[in-house]
């Protein structure tokens, strides 16, 4: 199936008379930027809303109830997050994880939700511009950031390529350069599970999302070593769960086909997917924004357990009861669209970290969701 956006692409800018000579930004602190000069258009920032190696298995069979860390109680009191990305998929539970453990929590959105909640700041700025970039930390300055802004779309056609690059590469190393420029800011960037592993060259990205996201990768990597920003990478496999509404994602795809009373058209199922449920993802990302030890490392993020796409649409017509049929081999498998076997022990070693909810369990949460909301 194609992929298009998963997670929030990289914010827009928002152009209005408020950023004229003159004009007093508001902060979530309570603080006022007055603008030396008019801010040329392409380099604006707004507040805009303030509410008070593992084995293959089939499925996954362990009984596990909830992410474990290594710090129990952890607490953002006093902490000032920024989430980019932050109405997407993964940011939207990672910002209401913030939020309960206190942190005041500043989300960067292209399209910042109309209802918001206590503790969030919502601000849209375009990423794409490194003054743009800039004057967002400026104005945030915060203790931890949180970048999970992307193009996510997996697809291989030529015309992803300036997108992603945009997105996905140059975005990112503005907010790396952006946070190397100020003392006492943490970065922890969203990988992917498409990136080689190892480096070679008979293992290439697969695709421009994935070969951006490498990239980025790299700069991370870069600015912890040279200039000593503690940057931390986290690559979530099959991320899945309740929220995802992008019925170009099989779970989302499935579960409301079925819910419809319809027979869903797939790939022969083939293959094989490390499926993540989207809370435990959030949590790695709260253990990683409060973990010294993290700073330089690239760490998987999954179950270490692989499951095959005919075996994940099957297990989800067990769970729902349908009697209708999976229809396997009427789309096209997509080109180089191979499983990465991950090993999360780095990410229990250093984070404390490991994955709460299976397969099944995350499954049938899911569906409930979908009966609820679609």
């Amino acid at each position: 199936m194609h992929r298009k956006a998963e997670e929030e692409p990289i914010a827009e800018l928002w152009a209005t008379t408020r950023t004229q000579r003159g004009a007093i930004w508001p902060t979530a602190v309570g603080k006022k930027i007055h603008a030396a000069r008019p801010c040329p258009r392409r380099t604006m920032i707004e507040h805009t809303r303030r509410a008070p190696m593992p084995p293959v298995r089939a499925i996954d069979p362990r009984p596990l109830s909830r992410s474990s860390t290594r710090e129990e109680g952890l607490s953002y009191a006093g902490t000032r997050a920024l989430v980019t990305g932050a109405a997407g998929f993964i940011g939207a539970r990672l910002v209401k994880r913030l939020v309960s453990l206190g942190a005041e929590v500043h989300a960067v959105s292209r399209k910042p939700p109309t209802v918001t909640h206590v503790g969030e700041v919502w601000h849209r700025a375009d990423l794409r511009v490194a003054a743009a970039t800039g004057e967002l930390l400026g104005a945030v300055r915060p203790d931890v950031v949180f970048h999970l802004a992307s193009e996510v779309n997996g697809g291989r056609d030529t015309g992803l390529v300036l997108p992603t690059l945009e997105n996905n590469l140059l975005g990112t190393v503005n907010l790396l350069t952006a946070a190397a420029g100020r003392t006492g800011t943490r970065v922890v960037l969203c990988g992917s599970c498409e990136e080689p592993r190892p480096a070679n060259d008979h293992a290439p990205p697969p695709s421009p999302y994935a070969m951006a996201k490498w990239a980025a990768t790299g700069y991370a990597q870069l600015f912890q070593r040279l200039w000593d920003l503690p940057a931390t990478v986290l690559r979530p496999t099959m991320v899945y769960g309740p929220g995802q509404r992008d019925l170009t994602k099989l779970v989302p795809y499935v579960a409301l086909s079925l819910l419809r009373g319809e027979e869903p058209s797939l790939t022969s199922g083939a293959k094989m997917a490390d499926w993540v449920y989207v809370d435990d993802v959030a949590e790695a990302f709260v253990a990683a924004g409060r973990s010294d030890r993290a700073a330089g490392h690239v760490m998987d993020i999954g179950t270490g357990v692989l499951t095959s796409v005919r075996d994940t649409v099957e297990l989800l017509y067990r769970v729902m009861g349908s009697p209708l049929r999976p229809r396997f081999g009427e789309v096209a498998d997509r080109p180089l669209d191979n499983a990465q076997t991950v090993d999360i022990g780095l990410a229990a070693e250093v984070l404390g970290w490991r994955p709460a909810v299976g397969l099944e369990e995350g499954l049938r949460r899911t569906l409930a969701w979908y009966r609820e909301h679609r």
